[in-house]
Formats: structure tokens, sequence, C-alpha cells
């Protein structure tokens, strides 16, 4: 049996409006549109957007979600005072019986009661006030502005400029008055100028009592009534003046700080953005939390850590102890920052130290925006390959054959190129051939030195060569030319000099043995050899021949 109801669904219904709803949210269909012609949301659940079948909806509409007793918000409507509407002629059955109204009762009238009423009469018959009804929420139940008519306020501003008028001109009176009096006692005796003093202290005294009369309000005291016999249970004072600004008139932000009414209080700070010079007000915590009692957090802070930590430490029973702990504390964190700081100093260097020096120019023109990628094998993947910067000079300029610049390879103290290996600047560069060539001039030139280093160290004698014996006697000034050396003994006179030079043989004359025989003569042999043995200090390559370094000059070259 069929439904009567025209939004009975069946299965292929739900399967269609389904199929819908998934190409809506995946953007395939537009979006529907309710009775006010607004877009509907297809994110939305079915079960939401669905209205139940008892509503009888004709089309897609979210009407059933939206809250049918919602009332009228604060600010938004009010009551027109003083409507009317309609204004009879004759007098109705039913209306008031003193205006003739029909919105209200004789007990309800507003109007001065009429020695005989409209109903009596049937004159002046009173118009019909407009009735509105006007549902608010909470919030509109408790305004106290809601309805109120900016317009009066200029009248009160009227008034008060009216009364400060007022007050200029009685004031202006009163001098005017007391300079007459001044006037008039001056043609009077000195005795009597006591009186006007008396009289000026009189009028300063009234203006003392009038600023006190003013200030009067300020040092109020007021009770605070709690309980509802009346009973008080406190006193209070109001500390703040009419011309001091009210926290909560800082900010108008409904999302600014918090103000808290029946303490006055706002804690955090209205006006966050603007810079604290420029502030009249920073919120209740900026006192609390500025001078000592920021120490007194550190301190207490510490004392709960420490205590944590196994330390006996307590802030109420032993403050003193606590002090000197946070103290000590901070004495030792400063010395491990600052050992950290100089570790990290020592092993990255310190770039504020080279503030005045420019920045090389490897990381001035290394940075680049250009997106590049790059594979394992390090080939670029995506992107240009960077530009290396150049210079106003020529560079990667090859001459002469050349496949790399002047100065590209160092050796020996001496600038080549790196292609060839050759030292001669412009030269013609001859390849893998001219290495060829160097290689094996350079191995034949090593063989040589070699095989002359082999044939000197076998010549060399251990102590002395007696071939390099001279004939002839080479020291002094006048010697004779015929004079000869003998070989034996010049090399007994050599080995005794040598012995006496590593041996360090004590030569003063005081400790020779009593007959030990001496003889104060030196002969040629024992000459020449002091003379070989000799240390020649002005010499700079003495000690080095010395020690049988060097290589017949080849070393020197």
């Amino acid at each position: 049996m069929a439904s009567s109801n025209s939004n009975f669904k069946t299965g292929d219904d739900w399967r269609k409006t389904k199929e819908l709803d998934e190409a809506r949210k995946a953007g395939l269909a537009p979006a529907e549109r309710d009775e006010d012609g607004k877009e509907i949301n297809p994110h939305i659940p079915q079960y939401m957007a669905s209205a139940p079948w008892y509503l009888n909806s004709s089309g897609p509409s979210l009407k059933h979600q939206r809250n049918w007793n919602e009332k009228q918000k604060a600010g938004t409507d009010w009551y027109e005072r003083g409507a009317k509407i309609f204004q009879a002629d004759k007098f109705r059955k039913g209306a008031c019986t003193n205006c003739g109204s029909m919105t209200h009762k004789a007990k309800d009238c507003c109007e001065k009661p009429r020695k005989k009423g409209a109903k009596w009469t049937g004159m002046n018959i009173a118009a019909d006030e407009k009735i509105q009804e006007i549902s608010l929420d909470f919030e509109g139940k408790r305004d106290r502005w809601n309805g109120y008519d900016a317009d009066e306020y200029s009248r009160v501003i009227d008034r008060h400029e009216k009364i400060e008028i007022l007050k200029t001109e009685n004031e202006k009176e009163k001098a005017l008055q007391k300079k007459f009096r001044k006037q008039e006692r001056a043609g009077k005796k000195t005795g009597e100028e006591e009186d006007e003093d008396d009289d000026e202290e009189e009028d300063e005294e009234d203006d003392a009592k009038f600023d006190e009369g003013e200030m009067g309000d300020f040092a109020k005291v007021s009770k605070r009534v709690r309980t509802a016999g009346g009973g008080a249970s406190g006193t209070v004072r109001n500390l703040r003046i009419r011309e001091d600004t009210a926290k909560y008139l800082y900010n108008l932000d409904m999302s600014s700080a918090h103000y808290d009414p029946k303490t006055r209080s706002m804690r955090e700070d209205p006006t966050p953005n603007i810079p604290t010079s420029d502030k009249f007000f920073a919120g209740d915590n900026f006192v609390r939390f500025c001078g000592d009692t920021d120490k007194f957090n550190e301190l207490n802070s510490h004392a709960f850590e420490a205590f944590d930590r196994g330390q006996d430490v307590h802030m109420q029973a032993a403050p003193s102890q606590a002090e000197m702990l946070l103290a000590s504390h901070k004495v030792k964190k400063s010395m491990l920052t600052d050992k950290t700081k100089d570790t990290i100093i020592n092993k990255y260097g310190d770039a504020s130290a080279n503030s005045t020096e420019e920045a090389s120019k490897a990381l001035l023109l290394g940075q680049t925006e250009a997106y590049v990628e790059y594979d394992r094998a390090g080939r670029i993947i995506k992107g240009a390959e960077p530009v290396t910067a150049k210079s106003k000079y020529d560079e990667d300029v090859y001459i002469n054959n050349h496949t790399a610049i002047w100065g590209s390879w160092w050796s020996d103290g001496t600038w080549g190129y790196a292609c060839c290996k050759s030292h001669v600047k412009n030269s013609y560069c001859t390849g893998a051939a001219g290495l060829a060539a160097a290689d094996a001039a350079n191995r034949i030139m090593s063989n040589n030195i070699e095989q002359k280093e082999a044939l000197a160290d076998a010549a060399k004698d251990k102590e002395y060569k007696l071939n390099s014996i001279p004939k002839r006697v080479t020291w002094g000034t006048e010697v004779e030319e015929d004079v000869e050396i003998d070989a034996e003994k010049l090399k007994k006179a050599l080995a005794k000099e040598k012995q006496l030079q590593d041996e360090d043989v004590e030569t003063d004359e005081r400790k020779r043995a009593y007959n030990n025989k001496h003889s104060v003569e030196v002969t040629e042999e024992e000459m020449e050899a002091y003379r070989l043995t000799k240390k020649r200090r002005e010499d700079p390559l003495a000690e080095f021949k010395a020690s049988g370094g060097g290589s017949d000059g080849y070393d020197l070259v």
C-alpha cells in the first residue's frame, strides 16, 4: 500500500539522493539553496540537512535547525514612546472612563483625573496608544541603556552649561561686592583695617570649606551590607575620583582583558599593543609582578625545586638558607654558562669579534634563491646549474694549447701549468707526452743523485780522510814554506784533540800531578789538528756539515 505522504522516499530515491550528495561534496554538482536563496554547505551530514517528514518541506532547507523561539536581542528594537494609532470622536464601550482611550482602564490612566470623565461628557477623547509586544533575551532584559534616546544627552549638556554660566555670574557678583566693601572701608580708621583682614580670612576659610566639600565624596566611608537584616560586615572606601578613567573604558573590545565589577579589578593588560611609555594603566598584575615581588617568587620557586631534588631547604623555616642557596646557584649557573660559551667560541669562532671586517665573498656571493635538485651522484635533476660570479678580469682564458691556467700547479717553490706540469710561463703545452718526459727526467735526476751519494758514502772514512790532510801547514801567517806535516803524528794529534773535546778533559794547570812531565811546546801536527777540529761560529754551514748533512750542494740549490 502506497503512502499518501509526498515526502516518502523509496530505496531508489534514497540511493539517488546519497549519490547526489556525494557528487556535491566532491565538487562535481552545484550546492543546493534554501528558500531564502542561500547556499547549503554540501558537507553538512544528511541527518542534519534533511527535514522531518511532518514539516512537509517542499525543498532543501535548514529552517528546521534554527531556533523558532528566538527572541529579540538587546539594542535592535524598542517601544515607540508616545506613539498613537487612532483617536475616536465619541466615547466607546469598554474604554477608559476618564480619558476615553481603549488601550487601558481608568485605574491605569496616566492623565489627570477629570471632574467629569469622557464617559459622561463625550469630549476630548484621548487617542489610543500603540501596543507593542517585544520578546527580549536574557541580556536585553537586563540592559539598562536599551531604548535610551541619545538626544537626551544634549539636553543634559545644555542644562549643565546653563548651571556653569549662573555659577560664573554669581562669582563675578560676589567679587564686585567684595571690591565695593573694600572701597567703603578705605576712608575709615586703621583700627577698622583689622576687621578687613578678618573678612579676608573668612573668605579664604569659605573657599577652603568649598574645596573640602568637593572632595567629601572621595573620603566618604560607607557600610557594606550583606545580610537580609541589614547587618554591616565591613567598610568600603571609594578610591576612584570622577576624573579617573574607568578600567573597562581603556579598551572597548569584547575580547580584551576581563573586568570584575564586584572588586573593580582588571588583572590583565587591556592594551597590550601600546608601548609601555604611552600607557596609563597596564593591569593590576603589573603592580603585583614588579619590584621585589619577582625576587620573592623566584626565591620561593627555587626553594620548591630544590626540595623536590632532595635538598633539605624550606622557605618559611629557613629563609636565609634558601636565599644563600639561590645566590650560590646563580654563581654556578653563570660559571657554567661562561664555560659553555667559551667552548663554543673556541670551536666555531666569534663572529661578533670580527664585526668590523667585511664578510668573505664566498658567503656574500654563495647565496641564491634558485631552486635546484640533485640526485645521489650529484647530478642536477631539476633547475639550472648555479652560475659562478665572475670578476672584471679575464677568467679561464687558455693559451698555447693549455687546458689549465697559469698558476694552477705548484711544485718545488714555483708555479706552473697543471695540464703539462710545466714551470715555464707562456710555454706551449705538450700534453701527455710532456708529462711522460718530465717524469722520465725527474727519475733520471733522482737516480744520479742517489748514485753520487752512495759513492760519496763509500769513500768517506769514519774519522777523517787521509787524502784530505794537507801536506803543508795552513795555519798562521808567518810560516815557512818548507814545513811538512807527518801524517801519522797528525792522526794521533787529531785523535787526542777529539778525545779532549768529547770527554771535556780538565786542562787546569793547578790540578796537574806533581811528578807529571809536561811540555809547553806545540808541534805542527797538534796545531794543525786544533785547526781542523776548531768550531767556527762565523760559518753558517759549519754545524750542518759537521752533523753529516748535505749532498754536496744539491740540497742547497
